[in-house]
């Protein structure tokens, strides 16, 4: 059986493996000038390779269709991707929140061991390989074209990932050839992504990075989730961990023209009474000064003109001549930092997208497509996606895993 992958990120290169461990001949069709150029960039160069969760937490971290991966996570855990990289020789260790990477903090020794694997499999590696058409002829597949040229083929593995990090050969090429092929395609959007707001004193804090605040989504005035943890401004908005956990819902809330804000708590740790209680000690320690300076100890320096700004509060004032009332208002912007978000960034910039091929047209067992025989879908061109650690990975192993043990040699 002769199968064409088309794109050679993770789901790719392990759909390819399993095929030809299941005795195909598999040949992967990469645009790029080499395969796993997604896989080099993840986790900051360092690779995070899965998440030691179970089934149940993957699918709770996965918004985007986490339900759909139930069968193809069940076949391949996080504890198979761990045995699997430590098979072909890749030492791997877990770090905080059970991200999983390999020991060496080193994304090219896993593009390396699968190389290996793909070269004892003698799975053929075609770079700088575009795909331009898959054929079909009674609703099965029976060739692509690549450079103007025909070539036979008895089933298609269809890897090409979906819009995000286009340098890494991400371009969408899957969702139109999908969409050709009878397919739906969901709504297209960035997740993982920074935002930008409306506030230009952000400008100021460009580069302040704030630990352990509790962060509120609203959506015309609605609360829709809260994240606790880290937070960075950038010179345009705000990114970080909690930002870019929030990011997949910004954007279908900002798609739907509603109003969004995000809340930021400086000091969840205190009840309103303990930050009053805290406000006006550092208010007898510093009596002297001008209120700018009385805030030193309670809050990163970069933020304390802004948070006076809200609070229609002059920076020289001096503390004795602030009235409850101002106060008052200090309180509630340190526990209720507003930002109005106006955009995402570009989807060229998220880390995975939101939206794809969608999954009820797709077996979830064995990712074939329900509508072309001998087509599977794999990875991020499914309308699949998670939030950071490893999650969106593991969905790309579990699934190009399913495709590849599932290819039936004769039919």
């Amino acid at each position: 059986m002769k199968v064409a992958v088309i794109g050679g990120g993770p789901a790719g290169i392990m759909a390819a493996i399993r095929a030809a461990e299941n005795g195909a001949n598999v040949t992967i069709y990469e645009k790029n000038s080499a395969i796993g150029r997604k896989l080099k960039i993840t986790g900051k160069g360092r690779c995070n390779l899965t998440n030691l969760a179970d089934t149940n937490e993957i699918i709770k971290n996965m918004p985007g269709n986490g339900k759909f991966l139930y069968s193809a996570l069940e076949k391949f855990s996080a504890v198979d991707t761990i045995n699997f990289f430590n098979s072909l020789g890749l030492k791997t260790k877990v770090e905080r929140g059970n991200r999983v990477f390999p020991e060496s903090d080193n994304a090219a020794d896993v593009i390396d061991v699968l190389n290996k694997r793909l070269a004892i499999l003698n799975v053929e590696v075609k770079i700088n390989s575009r795909v331009d058409e898959i054929f079909t002829n009674g609703g099965k597949i029976f060739g692509i074209e690549v450079r103007k040229k025909f070539i036979n083929v008895d089933a298609v593995i269809l890897a090409t990932g979906g819009k995000s990090y286009p340098a890494t050969g991400s371009t969408g090429d899957g969702l139109k050839f999908a969409k050709n092929l009878g397919h739906t395609v969901t709504k297209i959007l960035p997740s993982l992504v920074p935002l930008e707001v409306e506030e230009d004193f952000v400008k100021e804090l460009q580069g302040l990075s704030l630990k352990n605040v509790r962060a509120v989504l609203k959506a015309d005035g609605k609360i829709i989730s809260e994240e606790f943890g880290e937070m960075l401004f950038t010179h345009f908005g705000v990114s970080g961990p909690i930002i870019l956990t929030m990011s997949r819902a910004v954007a279908k809330f900002l798609s739907e023209k509603s109003f969004v804000e995000i809340l930021i708590n400086l000091k969840p740790a205190l009840t309103p009474e303990q930050l009053d209680a805290r406000i006006l000690r550092d208010f007898e320690k510093f009596k002297h000064k001008s209120i700018k300076n009385a805030l030193i100890e309670l809050l990163p320096t970069k933020i304390i003109l802004p948070i006076l700004d809200l609070s229609y509060i002059e920076e020289d004032k001096k503390i004795d001549a602030i009235t409850k009332e101002e106060r008052r208002r200090i309180l509630e912007n340190i526990r209720g930092f507003t930002l109005t978000i106006t955009k995402t960034r570009p989807i060229e910039e998220a880390i995975v997208t939101s939206g794809g091929v969608d999954v009820k047209e797709i077996n979830p067992k064995t990712m074939e497509s329900k509508i072309i025989k001998n087509l599977f879908i794999v990875g991020e061109v499914l309308d699949i996606d998670g939030y950071t650690g490893g999650f969106n990975l593991q969905a790309a192993w579990a699934t190009g895993n399913a495709a590849g043990i599932n290819l039936k040699l004769e039919r």
